[in-house]
Order: C-alpha cells, then sequence, then structure tokens
C-alpha cells in the first residue's frame, strides 16, 4: 500500500467532513493576532508557551504537516514569513482560503514530510510540527530532514502522541475499556485484524502509527538536535479521554538545531 498517497486522500476527506483539525482559524483570531494576542497548539489542549518562538517578527517558519488553516495563518498573521508543507491538498486549500480572506502572505508546498527536498539546507528560523507524524511509517526521516531545512540555532517544535496510547484496543477503549493488546512501535496495517483495517479504510480514516519514544524524542538528538523545551497535555475527547483519567496522551517537545 502506498500509505503516503492513502492518507493524503483520507485527509481530503477529512476536510470535507470538517474534522477539527481542517477547520479555518476564524477573522477574530487573525485580527487578535495582528494586535500580537496569538496563541497556537501542537496538541490538543495546552497552548505552545510563547518563549518557545522567541521572535517571530521576520522569522522564516515551516509548518511542517501542518495545512488547516489554523497555525500558518496565525504565524503570518503575527509577523513570521509562513511556508506550509502538507500532504493534503484540501488541507492547504484551507491556508490558502484563510490567506486570500485575510490578505495574508503564505506558502503553501504539497509533499511527504519524511522528504522535504522541495527546500534548500538551512531555510528555516523555526519549524511548527504539530501532531502528524503519527501517520508516517518511520518518523526517523522526518527528524533527519527537518534538521537539515533548519538554520544552525532554529528551532523545531513538535506534538505527538504518547506512545502508551496505542498499546490498548481502539474499539474496547471506546466501550470504556482500557485493554492492553499491542506492542511499541505499532501500526494499524500491521498490527490490527484485516477486518479492522478494512473498515477504517471503508471510513476513509488514516492510517495511524505508534512511535516509540526512542524514535519520537531519540530520532531528534541523533538528528543534530538538542532537547531544550518539553510538556504534556490531556486530550479529553472519546475515546483518549479514557487513558487522559490515568497519564497525559500527548506530548510536546521543544529542540534547537546545534551549531555546525
Amino acid at each position: 500500500m502506498d500509505i503516503v498517497k492513502y492518507n493524503r486522500l483520507a485527509w481530503d476527506k477529512l476536510v470535507k467532513s470538517g474534522n477539527q483539525w481542517t477547520v479555518p482559524v476564524t477573522s477574530a483570531i487573525i485580527e487578535a493576532a495582528k494586535r500580537g494576542e496569538w496563541e497556537i497548539v501542537l496538541t490538543p489542549e495546552k497552548k505552545v508557551p510563547r518563549d518557545w518562538f522567541g521572535n517571530i517578527q521576520g522569522a522564516n517558519v515551516l509548518c511542517l504537516a501542518g495545512g488547516g488553516g489554523q497555525q500558518g495563518p496565525v504565524l503570518a498573521a503575527a509577523g513570521a514569513q509562513v511556508t506550509v508543507f502538507d500532504n493534503s491538498a484540501s488541507q492547504l486549500g484551507q491556508d490558502e482560503w484563510v490567506a486570500q480572506r485575510e490578505g495574508l502572505e503564505i506558502r503553501c508546498v504539497q509533499g511527504d514530510m519524511a522528504d522535504l527536498a522541495a527546500f534548500a539546507n538551512a531555510s528555516f528560523d523555526l519549524i511548527v510540527h504539530p501532531c502528524s507524524n503519527g501517520f508516517v511509517p518511520d518518523v526517523n526521516p522526518v527528524w533527519q530532514e527537518a534538521s537539515r531545512v533548519l538554520k544552525p540555532g532554529g528551532r523545531i517544535m513538535s506534538g505527538f502522541i504518547n506512545p502508551i496510547f496505542f498499546l490498548f484496543d481502539y474499539w474496547e477503549m471506546e466501550k470504556g475499556n482500557l485493554e492492553v493488546k499491542y506492542a511499541i512501535p505499532f501500526s494499524d496495517s500491521k498490527h490490527l485484524p484485516a477486518s479492522k483495517v478494512k473498515e477504517l479504510m471503508e471510513l476513509g480514516e488514516p492510517l495511524e502509527y505508534g512511535h516509540s519514544l526512542e524514535d519520537q524524542i531519540g530520532g531528534q538528538l541523533r538528528a543534530g538536535l538538542s532537547l531544550v523545551g518539553f510538556y504534556e497535555d490531556k486530550w479529553d475527547a472519546a475515546p483518549v479521554g479514557l487513558l487522559s483519567r490515568y497519564i497525559d496522551s500527548m506530548m510536546a517537545t521543544l529542540c534547537q538545531k546545534n551549531p555546525v
């Protein structure tokens, strides 16, 4: 299966259905951002600390796998030079729509987050990578490419699901039961019964991967990045909210590219 193509089409469908991560920000949010009153998320609920951004004015910012008309337009309104890179043309269309509506300059580029060949080395001051790398089979190329396109001293902020989530049977979790069933790293297509994979695909749901912390955090360190910030977050939406009663189900990292 071509997972990049499949997940691209799945996210195109999610845009049509109004998934929460595809709904563009309002004009009121953009106007506030122009006044310096802005915030974004990498994970569902907790806002990113402002000191993670540094000086955003004029900064070259890459929203990596960050389409949907949410983070990119806010940062552009706040004064950054923004490029949004996403696998889904429909997700990018949301950013283009907000940019046109609000008179913002946002560059939109379509592609696989594990292949940033469209960008030269040391192109960006900051990469904003909201919770999205659970849709690629191997997260390590994502970190390697992100490090390559970051300027020395540049930063990448990333959100991702606590891999503990993938230990549990999702359908049992929907019933209110936490049943440990799978090992990490996890893959929908490899670990779920064929009938469940078929069900997900018939519904047009993206297929997911649960990466180990060794790859999520250690992978960034191996790519020449240093961890300088970290926080955890909850997600109260069902069925993830069941796990969030016991442990934070999301996390975010801030890493800085080491000097050459």
